[in-house]
């Protein structure tokens, strides 16, 4: 018995230590598994003394080569993205840390660029081509805050990007396109020293950045705390052509060539702490912050064709923005099958500009402004496990949120509009009741259930009286997913939801801000150079979507997937141009208002497919060769209603877009390189019955190769936007007069030193 209980202390104490993972409750199921290992083997090894021990006392036996215990090793193998993507109840696309470190981004919008059926515009990501205020941008699951700057946000302090194409009711429905959620990164399980050097030039000279990520774990305590510094320098190179009446109201023909150097720097930090109250109680802390500052100049060569035009004036300018957000989250399992969630947060985000022009080398109008948005947000939800395969979840959420801001302008010393100097402001209040039902119905057949009522109410004040709105919005959601298969391999996808698309604070604001060509507000101006305005009176827009897709997951580890959406859109928001009477001047002025334009529809096709060369195309790539490939291709079309045809789309939708890239690790080498080819036609839109916006064809080429000096250190090397296309906007008026813009692009080249300490 002694001897019994000696070789049962020694083999599970050796195991527990050999796997620190086992003492976390996530890893209970390889406790039990290890326990009933411990078992078998102390069975084999009684049964092999009971053989090995003579009838006799005290005379040792040797026991044969064959009955030696073998140690055994139970281990989890961590889920890969596309497991878990294959799991989801939803469709989802997954992107972890190979994606988010493969091309050496040093901003999370050069990663989403490159993702299929996204791409990204003046920093901000658009999905199935559509605006981007179509496309939800999440925090850790939460609403992003205005002004969120992705491309100013570090992978390094990412721990995976998730991309949702229809709404679920535990998140806010505002994604008529789909949602991206940002997950910062977690609290490790073990020690973690992380440190990325990098340098990266795209015009005058290079600019360093550094991204160190400090992670520990203290008995109950995990803390991580991921911190970058970084710098950005760029250079525009445009041309403005105009055809318009010029300052005598009379046809002008003017072309500006400009230089436009853009330099900044900043800072980014996410701190986590989780506390393990418990077995079945946590508590964790996720804060962030992000500062920065930003300066541009611009410099004019004009060239006037016919008439009198007016012209942009030689500028500079510079600001500083800064978000902070806290986030705490309390979950409790009371059971196996209850558990509680119950989280609050805070936010505030903040920037500032000053700018002056010139005109012959003499100051002409100076401009001062400031924002501040700041909200308070609580959320909870309860779990009820309803049998193994069954799973209720009811919650609620609360917010409230408000933007300031303080502007004024001045020319040549003399206040531009003193009626609307000051503070305007703008809120929004939010609450939503949602419910959610989970259900395996059998091995082939799952559904997901969802309901989310949310009440909007909003009020802008500012020179004039208070304007509030308030509105509804039900959702319904529907996913169904259908098993061609029982493990899963061919899975059927299809969702019936709706959603939809609130006006953000800043388009609330009734503040009226003049053309920087026509800035006399006793003059008149042009169609092609309006003044803007906001509109308190906007209404969300409403959207009902139906989605199909087939995904077929491969042995090795790829997917095959296509998919088809249809959104019927109610309450189109889009900026409407018209000559009318105005409070600030004397005489009519052309004015740009967001406006409840019109319905409209929208449909594609999308198309994707990853994984190993040798599994995709057997007949071309060996079995060991290690190559992966990727590509997507999508069709979009829309109409609006109130505009004829053919080109009566959504703003910015593209009729298609594409990407193809690839990756290939060398044998017997410690190389990886790959590329990626992401690219769009050139289309036009009808935007108003007046107006037509003409985009050319874009294209971006990214490379990279990564040198592994060890496991704990490697070089990676990247070039951004290999040969450039020349970007080109026109719009059109009926009335026969027009502007033409064109920006040269640029390459961007990176080097990465990434250390694990």
């Amino acid at each position: 018995m002694t001897l019994h209980r000696l070789v049962q202390d020694r083999f599970c104490r050796s195991r527990y230590a050999a796997d620190p993972l086992l003492e976390f409750p996530e890893f209970a199921l390889n406790r039990n598994l290890t326990a009933l290992a411990c078992a078998a083997a102390l069975f084999c090894q009684t049964c092999a003394l009971a053989q090995g021990l003579p009838t006799g006392i005290g005379e040792p036996q040797v026991n044969p080569p064959g009955n030696r215990l073998e140690r055994v090793e139970i281990s989890s193998r961590p889920q890969s993205d596309i497991d878990l993507r294959r799991k989801s109840p939803v469709a989802k696309q997954l992107y972890g840390r190979e994606e988010l470190d493969k091309f050496g981004d040093t901003n999370v919008a050069d990663v989403l660029k490159r993702l299929p059926g996204v791409s990204v515009q003046d920093g901000a990501p658009r999905m199935r081509g559509l605006g981007a205020g179509y496309t939800l941008i999440l925090l850790n699951g939460d609403p992003a805050p205005p002004g969120f700057a992705l491309d100013q946000l570090d992978p390094a302090q990412v721990e995976r990007i998730e991309v949702t194409k229809g709404p679920t009711a535990d998140q806010s429905a505002q994604a008529v396109a789909g949602a991206i959620n940002i997950i910062l990164k977690e609290a490790p399980r073990v020690s973690q020293r992380d440190l990325r050097l990098g340098v990266n030039y795209s015009a005058q000279r290079p600019v360093p950045s550094t991204t160190f990520t400090f992670g520990e774990r203290i008995g109950a305590l995990s803390m991580s705390l991921p911190f970058s510094a970084f710098e950005w320098r760029s250079l525009n190179q445009f041309t403005n052509q105009r055809n318009m009446p010029g300052f005598d109201g009379k046809a002008s023909s003017s072309i500006q060539q400009a230089e436009q150097p853009v330099w900044g720097h900043g800072i980014n930090a996410s701190p986590r702490l989780n506390w393990k109250i418990s077995d079945t109680e946590t508590l964790a802390l996720q804060t962030f912050m992000q500062r920065g500052y930003w300066n541009n100049r611009v410099h004019y060569q004009n060239q006037v064709l016919a008439g009198q035009p007016s012209l942009e004036d030689d500028g500079e300018i510079h600001g500083r923005w800064q978000m902070l957000r806290g986030n705490l989250q309390w979950v409790n399992r009371f059971s196996d099958t209850q558990r509680v969630e119950l989280k609050a947060g805070l936010q505030e985000a903040q920037g500032n500009l000053h700018g002056q022009t010139y005109r012959a080398n003499l100051a002409q109008q100076q401009t001062d402004s400031d924002n501040r948005d700041r909200s308070v947000t609580q959320s909870g939800k309860y779990a009820q496990a309803m049998g193994e395969d069954h799973s209720l979840t009811l919650g609620w959420e609360l917010e409230a949120r408000r933007r300031e801001e303080t502007r004024q302008v001045n020319i040549l010393g003399v206040l531009q509009l003193p009626a609307f100097d000051g503070q305007f402001a703008a809120s929004i209040q939010r609450q939503a009741l949602f419910v959610q039902d989970e259900w395996e119905i059998s091995k082939q057949w799952s559904t997901y259930l969802g309901l989310r009522a949310e009440r909007i109410a909003t009020e802008s004040s500012g020179a004039a009286l208070p304007v509030s709105n308030l509105s509804t919005v039900v959702t319904p959601l529907w996913h169904l997913n259908y098993k061609l298969d029982p493990k899963g391999r061919d899975l059927i996808r299809a969702s019936l939801t709706r959603s939809y698309k609130a006006p953000d604070l800043a388009s609330l604001l009734a503040r009226p801000s003049l053309s920087s060509l026509f800035p006399d507000a006793a003059g008149s101006n042009t169609e092609l150079s309006p003044d803007r305005v906001g509109n308190p009176g906007l209404k969300p827009e409403l959207a009902t979507g139906l989605d199909i897709a087939f995904e077929k997951y491969l042995a090795g580890g790829g997917l095959i997937s296509v998919g088809v959406f249809h959104r019927q859109v109610k309450d189109l928001v889009r900026n409407v141009t018209l000559l009318e009477p105005v409070a600030w001047s004397s005489v009519p002025r052309w004015v740009s208002q967001p406006s409840n334009f019109s319905t409209a529809q929208t449909s594609g096709l999308e198309l994707e497919i990853k994984g190993r060369a040798s599994e995709l195309l057997p007949t071309l790539f060996e079995p060991k060769q290690a190559l992966n490939l990727r590509a997507a291709l999508s069709f979009y079309r829309s109409q609006v209603a109130a505009l004829p045809g053919p080109n009566n789309r959504l703003d910015g939708q593209q009729p298609w877009s594409g990407n193809l890239g690839f990756d290939y690790r060398f044998a017997g080498l410690p190389l990886t390189t790959g590329a990626s080819l992401a690219v769009t036609p050139g289309y036009q839109t009808q935007q108003t019955m007046s107006q037509t916006l003409e985009r050319s064809r874009s294209r971006a080429i990214d490379v990279f190769a990564q040198w592994m000096f060890s496991r704990q250190m490697s070089l990676r090397l990247s070039a951004n936007n290999l040969a450039p296309l020349t970007a080109q906007t026109q719009t059109l008026l009926s009335s026969g007069y027009g502007s033409q813009s064109s920006r040269i692009g640029r390459t961007g080249f990176g080097a990465n030193l990434e250390m694990k300490l």
